[in-house]
């Protein structure tokens, strides 16, 4: 007898079926590049335009056509900014700001997270409902008996008066109390506390590096928040100890306004913020890569 040799099937190829290929390719077209591309050039440009106006003189602003070249004039305006304003002090006060209460909001907000997810204790519910629904609450409403306290303790014009009421926020406890509560399960702590861990132990080396990315994040928000904040500056604070927002008013303050010296002193206080941002998107996905289930 001669034996039959059946063909075999073909091998179905792993990966994404061709009708998903198909619609990737579809949203992924070059419309949908053109619109990020707008949407990018229409976010950067506001910043790339304070850095031609900083660079060319004063009178470039009044330029028909306006200038879209950058001049050679942006280390003198530098050198300007300083000369009429205490800029540096300006810089010095806002890194110490919001270096502080980035570091401050992060640390507490995770403890405070950690504790409303996974630790169990009387009024824990209502605790917590009490911390969001100050969220509700304007901060214009808290704006006068906070400087009246402020004044109490002899803070008022120093940078004490700006670091110690942002040292923690709600929304930095409920967005860490939101992460913990999906990021770690339950029994990886219980496990950790058959072993003999105590409650700090388990934040420290169970919670704390698997919330590096939420950190991350939260760090990013509180800094730039901390960074731009302008009013409670301006109320709590005197003209000789500015930080880079009052520092900013100053300068567009007058019966005239020198925009190029005003967009110069935007940009250096624009350089920080991005620095920051680019060190923590690099945290951010190292914090996820590190964190990620293998599978």
């Amino acid at each position: 007898m001669t034996a039959v040799l059946e063909r075999p099937a073909p091998v179905q190829p792993a990966g994404p079926s061709a009708r998903a290929r198909r619609l990737a390719r579809r949203v992924a077209g070059p419309w949908t590049y053109a619109g990020l591309i707008a949407i990018l050039a229409g976010s950067a440009f506001p910043v790339y335009w304070s850095f031609v106006v900083s660079s060319q003189t004063p009178d470039a602003i009044d330029s028909v056509p306006p200038v879209l070249v950058p001049g050679g004039h942006l280390f003198a305006n530098i050198a300007r900014v300083f000369d009429t304003t205490d800029f540096a002090l300006a810089l010095m006060n806002s890194i110490i700001v919001s270096g502080t209460v980035t570091i401050s909001v992060v640390l507490f907000s995770t403890l405070a997270g950690f504790a409303f997810a996974k630790m169990k204790f009387r009024g824990r519910n209502v605790l917590l409902l009490l911390i969001i629904a100050t969220q509700a609450i304007p901060t214009e409403l808290g704006i006068i008996p906070l400087y009246m306290m402020m004044s109490e303790f002899g803070w008022a014009g120093e940078i004490h008066a700006v670091i110690v009421p942002g040292l923690v926020t709600a929304f930095g406890v409920f967005f860490m109390r939101q992460y913990f509560e999906r990021a770690i399960p339950d029994e990886l702590l219980e496990a950790g506390r058959m072993d003999g861990c105590h409650s700090l132990r388990l934040f420290w080396h169970v919670a704390l590096p698997a919330a590096r990315p939420a950190a991350a994040v939260l760090g990013l928000f509180t800094f730039m928040q901390a960074w731009n904040d302008f009013f409670w500056p301006l109320v709590v604070l005197v003209p000789e100890n500015p930080t880079v927002q009052t520092a900013l008013s100053t300068l567009a303050s007058g019966y005239t306004t020198d925009y190029t010296l005003v967009l110069t002193a935007a940009t250096i206080g624009t350089v920080p913020v991005l620095l920051v941002f680019l060190l923590f998107g690099r945290q951010i996905v190292g914090g996820i890569m590190s964190g990620a289930v293998k599978g």
